[in-house]
């Protein structure tokens, strides 16, 4: 069996014999739709990646299948990309260097449900966790709007926030995430034991730092969660009221977003049930705080349209209210044009409406903007995740550089480098522990534009530069 990726001379077929008892897919078809995630939200991440490939795909079934992966792939010196759903947006899950995909959806136990907390094998999916926890009167803390083929492995490697992230805060913020399992990817994989502030340096590594087997995550009671859409005559209002509900201690939202009413036109399974042509704010409200959202709503002049528990939605046909939010917003889009993207772009001030005001006025009709509200060490803060009618990367240049002019922090959603993103910066304790885990540097380390800098130097080195 020759390379799909054209980038290695391994005897694939030779090494998928030896993976024997684990699964493989031979398929190439098969194998590059696996070699695939979201990436194609840009266009310029499109063009670079759409021709990146692996050459097998294994999916163990257990962590000691997954260390027999583990094992032979470091002998063989073969590249490895970890593969949850494939719901990332940065070609996290796409091989670089061709090479092995291990795909741990099979690994989908839920292990252990506990008063507070649930632990599960990382390939679990999200919507699953959910519904295993129901029968305890729990909740997952947070989820993305990918739920439903999104798995938990994925979202503590390549996620930050989500549904409830309003709520309880970022992934990465104390008490979220309890503990992580991973493997080493050595001649004999050893099990690494994350707890407590120790679990940050594994998460939102992209997979590069360890393969993540298991994860103990925070849960929270569940409420009668109503979602609540309400419609307003300008983005001022509406983003004023979304804060408003964002910040208020005895609503208790668990989600607030704020869509330009263009965007909400594109949401045909709304039609009917919302007014159009308004601008738009989705939330989740318990159903004991809904007359709370409607006098907010009302005091910024806007008209509450929905209030329904998840039976009504059902009944009226609608989609969930996290699938007009975060990231779905976008997909929404996407779905009826593909000529649309997207950007990341961090708030100064959450509470200044009239400086995001200021700043639409002088992005141009091809930027929408789109906010969503979580909390960030206690505090509750803004991200814009504007539509983009894409004309070229030089147009892209300039919105961004208007965003950055008015004060607003650009996380380049179209870089699929880790430091190119969120981070802005090279994050040396992963890097550092990534050489713990990962000696050969076979871990997804093309991700990484730090990693060719520093991987010949010791962990305790590499741990050293984060204090430069």
């Amino acid at each position: 069996m020759t390379s799909i990726s054209g980038k290695t001379t391994l005897d694939w077929e030779r090494f998928a014999e030896r993976l024997a008892p684990v699964e493989v897919i031979t398929e190439p078809v098969l194998i590059k739709k696996r070699s695939r995630d979201f990436f194609w939200y840009s266009p310029i991440l499109n063009d670079q990646l759409k021709r990146c490939f692996g050459d097998l795909v294994a999916v163990p079934k257990t962590a000691d299948e997954m260390k027999h992966c583990l094992r032979l792939a470091h002998e063989a010196e073969v590249p490895v990309v970890l593969r949850g759903g494939g719901t990332g947006n940065y070609g996290q899950a796409v091989p670089l260097e061709g090479g092995l995909i291990i795909e741990t959806t099979a690994m989908d136990r839920v292990l252990e449900i506990g008063d507070g907390f649930v632990r599960v094998e990382a390939g679990a999916i999200m919507a699953d966790i959910n519904r295993a926890l129901a029968d305890s009167g729990q909740e997952m803390a947070m989820f993305p709007s990918t739920q439903d083929i999104a798995t938990i492995g994925g979202f503590v490697a390549g996620g930050s926030v989500g549904i409830g992230s309003l709520a309880t805060g970022a992934l990465r913020e104390p008490g979220n995430l309890i503990e992580i399992r991973a493997l080493s990817l050595e001649g004999e994989p050893q099990e690494h034991v994350f707890r407590g502030d120790d679990v940050l340096k594994i998460h939102h590594a992209w997979g590069m730092n360890g393969v993540i087997t298991e994860v103990t995550l925070r849960t929270v009671p569940s409420r009668n969660w109503i979602a609540c859409m309400a419609t307003f005559d300008t983005y001022d209002s509406c983003y004023q009221a979304g804060y408003a509900v964002a910040t208020d201690a005895q609503i208790q939202p668990k989600l607030a977003s704020v869509v330009d009413r263009r965007i909400a036109d594109y949401f045909p399974r709304l039609k009917g049930h919302i007014q159009p042509d308004r601008e738009l704010l989705v939330s989740y409200v318990p159903a004991e705080n809904v007359d709370l959202f409607r006098d907010v709503v009302a005091a910024h002049g806007g008209a509450t349209e929905l209030a329904l528990d998840d039976a009504a939605r059902q009944e009226a046909g609608i989609p969930h209210a996290f699938e007009f939010s975060f990231n779905h917003t976008t997909l929404q889009v996407l779905k009826s044009d593909r000529s649309a993207t997207y950007q990341q772009v961090g708030v100064p001030d959450p509470a200044d409406a009239s400086a995001i005001l200021r700043l639409r006025a002088d992005l141009g009709d091809d930027v929408w903007t789109h906010h969503e509200f979580y909390r960030l060490g206690g505090q509750v803060v803004s991200v814009d995740l504007p539509i983009i009618w894409f004309s070229g990367p030089e147009r892209l240049a300039e919105i961004n550089a208007t965003y950055e002019r008015h004060g607003f922090a650009v996380y380049d959603a179209h870089a699929d480098a880790l430091e190119k993103g969120g981070l802005h910066n090279a994050d040396y304790t992963h890097l550092a522990w990534k050489k713990r885990l990962d000696p050969k540097g076979l871990l997804n380390s093309a991700k990484s534009a730090a990693w060719p800098k520093v991987k010949d130097l010791s962990p305790e080195d590499i741990e050293a530069k984060a204090v430069e």
